[in-house]
């Protein structure tokens, strides 16, 4: 299989018009528990100048034991960086594409927090759907594309750091709820996480409102 290496070229063609970049990627969207997480990267005119860190992909593709140093790396390239989270609570309260786009506000915030101004910034968002705009109606420019997790550079770089950050978080719950292993699934369907909701019942950081009986095994 063919690697494709994630490039900025699609951000120095955005930032001829506008002054950042705030790039956001989700994690955890089909996990049975825990939360959902979105991660944002920011990037200006001088860090596109910058060359790619080493070994910055989709988070997908870069190997768990690597994904810390990758993480880190991205997130000292960029201009800022931050994780939005929305709880099981929430996803359950609200569905899971709202819940996406409160975790969205929730990352945007975090690098506002650290004197990000978005005045002329337009949010690039990996996938086909616009789940921040519904929160934020008039306040941010969306752009979804396709594979951007994959092709942009910057979005690579939101998505190990979300990555790695919702991991941990699942392996520290891990500690107190072991029967699930999330320290090795992260809350996703594979069969011993099933296995033990089957036998020991749902945890408080379970997804009850979805058909979790009925999730397909991932791994």
């Amino acid at each position: 299989m063919t690697v494709v290496s994630p490039t900025l070229a699609l951000e120095r063609k955005l930032l001829r018009e506008y002054d950042l970049i705030i790039s956001l990627d989700e994690v955890g969207r089909g996990a049975l528990a825990g939360p959902v997480a979105v991660g944002a990267a920011v990037m200006d005119a001088s860090g596109a100048r910058r060359r790619v860190p080493e070994g910055l992909r989709d988070s997908k593709l870069v190997s768990e034991k690597r994904r810390p140093e990758v993480a880190e790396r991205a997130a000292s390239w960029v201009q800022a960086s931050g994780v939005g989270w929305s709880t099981a609570a929430e996803i359950d309260e609200m569905g899971i594409m709202r819940a996406l786009g409160l975790a969205a506000s929730r990352a945007v915030l975090s690098v506002i927090d650290q004197g990000v101004r978005v005045e002329n910034a337009l949010v690039l968002l990996d996938g086909n759907h616009d789940y921040v705009s519904a929160m934020h109606p008039d306040a941010l420019t969306v752009r979804p594309r396709v594979k951007a997790d994959r092709d942009c550079a910057s979005v690579s770089a939101a998505s190990v750091i979300a990555k790695v950050a919702r991991d941990g978080l699942m392996t520290d719950l891990h500690g107190s709820h072991p029967d699930y292993q999330w320290d090795r699934n992260k809350g996703y369907a594979s069969l011993e996480h099933r296995a033990a909701i089957t036998s020991r019942g749902l945890s408080p950081y379970h997804r009850s409102s979805w058909a979790i009986a009925a999730a397909p095994t991932l791994f």
